[in-house]
């Protein structure tokens, strides 16, 4: 469980003044939660908060009751995948992966087998020793995600992961996702500009407006039947 409690983090802007935000979120293990809203609305900033890559001024960021926003970003049982996978072009998959678990490389057999056991569930078990230069959009992020296994963590960011992909490559990456989700039991997070998106994955969705979660609701009912106005003319309905 994730629970976040009057998070609040303040951007300076060309003014120096204060932008605050606050957030008030909470995910459950074994379910990805959708975060979608505006640009700038502040999804990727809450990531980084969650993260450790911001200090909050004040706030709690609980995992399974467990304070953790005091900790240092590697300190964090959290891992987060980009948008862009950041894979080291000069290195083989196999060891891109292994950065994940040791920067040193260092492995025990059973990290091996790790490594192999998550090549294979993220279906490019064939790719061990390719370089990512050879690897398709789809097969770079199956990639970045068993990275993100190997390590883990029981928290799972994830921040526009699949934007660079079609439509059919999406629902695919989305439904695999969900199933390594619900069997690991991690808590995910999936910022996305698409509501399909949220549709596809999330039975909760929150939306995010300037600085805060203004709703944490069904996803159907969040975006078929919303009150708010801020949501109807996101989705485009006003």
């Amino acid at each position: 469980m994730l629970n976040i409690n009057a998070l609040a983090f303040s951007y300076q802007n060309k003014d120096r003044q204060a932008e605050p935000m606050l957030f008030d979120l909470q995910a459950r293990a074994g379910e990805i939660l959708s975060l979608i809203g505006p640009s700038g609305s502040g999804k990727s900033t809450l990531l980084g908060l969650i993260a450790g890559f911001n200090a909050p001024s004040s706030g709690q960021i609980l995992v399974d009751a467990e304070e953790i926003q005091h900790l240092r970003p590697a300190e964090r049982p959290v891992t987060i995948v980009f948008q862009e996978h950041n894979l080291f072009p000069h290195l083989d998959v196999f060891t891109n992966i292994a950065l994940g678990i040791n920067p040193s490389l260092k492995l025990s057999q059973a990290q091996r087998s790790r490594i192999i056991q998550a090549l294979d569930k993220l279906g490019i078990g064939e790719f061990e020793k390719a370089m990512p230069g050879q690897l398709s959009g789809g097969q770079k992020q199956r990639v970045a995600i068993a990275r993100a296994l190997v390590r883990e963590h029981s928290i799972l960011l994830l921040d526009e992961p699949f934007a660079a992909l079609g439509p059919a490559l999406r629902g695919e990456m989305i439904e695999l996702l969900k199933s390594i989700v619900e069997a690991q039991q991690m808590v995910a997070l999936l910022v996305s500009h698409q509501p399909s998106d949220a549709l596809q994955a999330s039975e909760t969705t929150a939306f995010v407006y300037d600085g805060r979660v203004i709703a944490q609701e069904s996803t159907r009912k969040l975006l078929k039947e919303s009150k708010l106005l801020e949501v109807n003319e996101y989705l485009g309905y006003l």
